[in-house]
């Protein structure tokens, strides 16, 4: 005990073992929900008859990197596969390359962003990209989130067509029905446990209509609740040759670009709640906590799970106290313990009780948005067409580089083009060559 307190530095952070402990369990609480959630996405991409491994590898992808998390950066930062990224996952990349290839470019991803944290160059351009992005792309992935919720209700039928959205069809009748009425009931009390803090809202939230729709009959009761794991159908399914037949160049950038930011937004603002950034706002043991997050996305892609990230989540724990490694090693040890066991259990919770907790992280994810300044037009214009190209073109990629294009172009013609870094012009380039490759200009 006395070892463990000295290597997590306890006494320097002015925390406990008890403080550490209840910190990873309530970490554990608020995120668990994506063991239910994370398959039913990836599943409707890779098939049904995987939902009992993408359980599997959700629990395994979160809990060996969140142990890792916890033992090498010493972060009490917890992983799991990305909400957002498994949904351009499966509905934007998967249907026009094959899941198998959308694997092998998480991979790939994974392997670049190894190369970027170990020669620190991810870190320098985290530090080149202005907030007001940072703030726009965490909020346009939080309507996306919402917009896939309601289409799996059934509420709104949304199609892509050559990567623009069609909402074809809004059907009120699905609310007459016993799934409407409970997607509702869940939507409402995931609100209000939030409202009144409770702890794992989103996990009560799922369960407690799951229980109500199973006993109404507007779902069936599961067969079983526990079962040994199995990942055969996903492990080591990589298509790395399709890969480089179909020329997917830019489903890895895309991957990279949504992936990089994703990480970046979590990261500055689970160490500013913390107490961690410098003076200066930098993050430290930044190239720790990067490395980590790289590692974990390619360990998920040999899983067979769409990109793993930091998650937001983690403020819970740091909420109650948390602050070393100490409370990510706790969480990550439930999320083998419990995690790997429950797919009986995850695969009978309907949608309509999933769906809710979908729109209730696109709302926390758009609450970023009230970051940006809106009197400086210069910062706001930009972020307004990155939160609405995002959900509309339903590509998180294609919103990115709308805002970064904008944001370069803005400030250049309005004689303010020494706030913009160097990096950014780069990226602003790069972004152009991405949209003239998807336009088949070469």
């Amino acid at each position: 005990m006395k070892a463990l307190e000295r290597y997590f530095e306890f006494e320097k952070y002015g925390t406990n073992m008890k403080t550490e402990v209840l910190a990873g369990i309530t970490t554990f609480m608020t995120m668990a929900y994506i063991l239910f959630v994370n398959p039913m996405i990836l599943s409707d991409a890779m098939g049904k008859e995987a939902f009992d491994s993408l359980v599997a590898v959700t629990a395994l992808a979160a809990g060996f990197t969140t142990i890792l998390m916890g033992i090498y950066a010493k972060k009490p930062f917890a992983l799991a596969p990305g909400m957002g990224l498994n949904a351009y996952f499966a509905y934007t990349v998967a249907p026009k390359y094959g899941w198998r290839v959308a694997l092998a470019a998480v991979f790939v991803e994974g392997i670049i962003f190894i190369i970027l944290s170990v020669t620190k160059v991810r870190s320098a351009i985290i530090h080149a990209i202005p907030l007001s992005q940072k703030y726009a792309v965490g909020a346009g992935i939080g309507l996306f989130l919402t917009f896939i919720a309601l289409n799996d209700m059934g509420l709104l039928t949304a199609t892509t067509k050559d990567g623009v959205l069609a909402l074809t069809d809004l059907n009120a009748s699905v609310l007459a029905t016993k799934q409407g009425v409970l997607f509702f009931f869940g939507l409402l009390l995931a609100g209000v446990l939030i409202s009144l803090r409770i702890k794992g809202a989103l996990l009560i939230s799922i369960l407690t209509t799951s229980v109500i729709g199973w006993v109404t009959g507007a779902a069936p009761w599961p067969e079983n609740l526990f079962s040994t794991p199995d990942i055969s159908y996903t492990f080591m399914q990589m298509d790395l040759h399709g890969l480089l037949n179909v020329g997917a160049l830019g489903v890895v950038f895309a991957f990279f670009m949504v992936d990089f930011f994703d990480t970046l937004g979590t990261v500055t603002g689970l160490s500013a709640k913390a107490g961690f950034l410098t003076k200066d706002g930098k993050v430290p043991d930044a190239d720790k906590v990067l490395l980590t997050d790289a590692i974990g996305t390619t360990l998920g892609a040999v899983l067979g799970t769409s990109t793993v990230t930091t998650y937001i989540e983690s403020a819970a724990g740091i909420e109650e106290g948390g602050r070393t490694g100490m409370t990510a090693l706790v969480t990550g040890l439930l999320f083998l313990g419990i995690g790997l066991f429950i797919a009986p259990l995850a695969g009978a919770i309907p949608t309509f009780a999933t769906a809710p907790a979908l729109i209730i992280v696109g709302y926390y994810m758009l609450s970023a948005i009230k970051e940006v300044d809106f009197s400086d037009p210069t910062e706001a214009i930009p972020a307004f067409l990155v939160l609405i190209t995002i959900p509309f073109t339903y590509s998180v990629a294609d919103g990115i580089g709308m805002g970064f294009i904008s944001y370069t172009v803005l400030k250049v013609f309005n004689g303010r083009w020494k706030e913009v870094h160097p990096l950014m012009y780069v990226l602003t380039l790069v972004f152009i060559v991405y949209f003239a490759y998807l336009a088949g200009v070469f």
